[in-house]
């Protein structure tokens, strides 16, 4: 598949910074000789930009209204696809979802929406930046629904193709991905 040169840059970027093999034990407890942790191309400027840009591509003709996730890999990805999304005069806002809600304050689970503000009726994009099962992204998916959210797709970094297409589809989401895991072991 030819890339734009900005899907290129970035994947060149995840490869130098994100990419690791060897013998890794994954979140969901697998073992794995593949590893990606896209933080480190998320929290570079030119990284955070790119990715903002590739999710921007695809949920551009989705008509989203809002784009987040679980706190903490898809805080920087909403928080740059909101602003980058200002820039194409399309804008798409941001929020997250804790792990756990808050035990002071508004004790909120769903935060980044102001006082009286709520994602009901609203069209949501749930981001990750690496999704296997799709485990962590149903937590968010839930609390998003639970806020009144239309939520039927789910924007990663990369999909590791462990799975997640198919939970995500019982649950009528689905997974669109900038990358997959065998983009970077063919190559």
């Amino acid at each position: 598949m030819t890339r734009p040169a900005h899907e290129q840059r970035l994947f060149e970027i995840i490869k130098t910074r994100s990419f690791a093999t060897g013998d890794f034990t994954l979140a969901s407890g697998k073992k794995s000789n593949l590893y990606f942790n896209t933080k480190p191309t998320m929290m570079i400027a030119e990284g955070s930009h790119l990715c903002a840009r590739a999710f921007f591509d695809r949920l551009a003709a989705e008509n989203i209204d809002y784009i987040g996730g679980l706190e903490l890999g898809a805080v920087p990805l909403a928080a740059a696809t909101a602003a980058y999304s200002f820039t194409k005069g399309k804008p798409i806002n941001a929020f997250f979802v804790r792990k756990k809600a808050k035990e002071y304050g508004a004790k909120q689970l769903v935060e980044g929406l102001a006082p009286g503000e709520s994602l009901k009726g609203k069209r949501v994009a749930i981001a990750e930046d690496v999704t296997t099962t799709g485990g962590s992204a149903l937590q968010a998916i839930e609390a998003a629904r639970a806020d009144g959210a239309q939520v039927d797709v789910l924007i990663s970094i990369l999909d590791r193709e462990e799975g997640a297409v198919d939970l995500l589809r019982e649950h009528n989401v689905r997974l669109v991905s900038v990358f997959k895991a065998s983009d970077f072991v063919s190559k």
